[in-house]
């Protein structure tokens, strides 16, 4: 599988690093970062909500598995208002994500529209920091052929 060349979505994060919590257990290291955001993209235009949350734990061997959820809120590419949910997976083994990080995205709209096309679940996701904020990109995957 490869990725096609233009992101499906396209998401600039803003963290609230003073609202970051984090503790260290004899099994880990827990932390959670709230974030909002924007999209701007032909597939849909809005925010990122600002109670979305990303939840890292590294465990005792070092690997972290980061989890962000998060919710949409805008217009579909037709303007109809709509929502979509993300959760976002990845997992990253030295500790530290790679520049840019790879995640594994799952999407639940109520976009008649959209749904037909986010609910397959053939995306992988990137991401990337830049000037402006942490990009999240997601990109259709497609058959090698």
């Amino acid at each position: 599988m490869k990725m096609r060349g233009k992101p499906a979505l396209e998401i600039v994060v803003q963290t609230r690093p003073e609202e970051t919590r984090e503790f260290d257990t004899e099994l880990g290291h827990v932390k959670m970062i709230p974030f909002g955001g924007t999209v701007d993209c032909d597939l849909f235009r809005g925010i990122c909500e600002p109670f979305g949350v990303d939840t890292q734990i590294t465990n005792q061997a070092g690997v972290r598995h980061m989890s962000a959820r998060y919710m949409l809120t805008g217009k579909d590419c037709e303007g109809q208002d709509c929502h979509i949910y993300v959760e976002n997976n990845g997992y990253f083994t030295n500790g530290e994500a790679p520049k840019p990080f790879h995640t594994v995205p799952t999407f639940c709209t109520d976009s008649k529209a959209l749904a037909p096309y986010l609910h397959r679940n053939q995306f992988i996701g990137e991401g990337k920091r830049e000037k402006d904020g942490l990009h999240i990109r997601f990109y259709e995957l497609k058959n090698k052929a």
